[in-house]
């Protein structure tokens, strides 16, 4: 998405919520949302807009597992490693997606179809292993499973 739209809504976030610091991240969302990461430039412009410190905005953006400053992939895979995830056995979740993906966790597919994220928690502790694919959430993970969601996203 282009410059002026994810200026636009974080311009409509300001407006709304006004340029405090606690609408840092209703904007860091609003940008994701339209450009599927947080660039430099967005950075630079809510550093001048709120008053806060590159550096801080970084640190939001690094604790929140939905944000990132890379470009992502069409589909975003954010695979869930909390201790019930991991005790449901997540890593063998996590073995089925790079083998078919052939990316390994912060990587984006040579097609830029595909990113893959393994995220500290989903908040889907009794259907684990979860894992969500944009905004799609994915439950109960078996590896024919996760198998099948990726053979079905390949051929999109």
């Amino acid at each position: 998405m282009s410059k002026v739209a994810w200026r636009s809504r974080v311009d409509d976030v300001l407006a709304n919520r006004g340029k405090v610091k606690e609408s840092l991240l209703p904007c860091l969302e609003a940008v994701q949302a339209s450009c599927a990461c947080v660039p430099g430039e967005a950075i630079a412009y809510l550093r001048d807009r709120l008053s806060i410190p590159s550096v801080d905005i970084y640190g939001t953006i690094t604790f929140y597992g939905m944000l990132t400053t890379l470009a992502q992939g069409k589909y975003v895979i954010r695979l869930c490693d909390s201790l019930p995830c991991r005790l449901a056995g997540s890593q063998d979740m996590l073995e089925v997606v790079e083998r078919e993906l052939g990316i390994k966790p912060g990587e984006t597919t040579a097609d830029k179809k595909f990113s893959l994220d393994v995220v500290a928690c989903l908040g889907l502790c009794d259907r684990a292993p979860a894992m969500m694919i944009n905004e799609e959430i994915f439950d109960n993970l078996t590896a024919p499973k996760v198998a099948d969601i990726l053979a079905g996203l390949k051929g999109r």
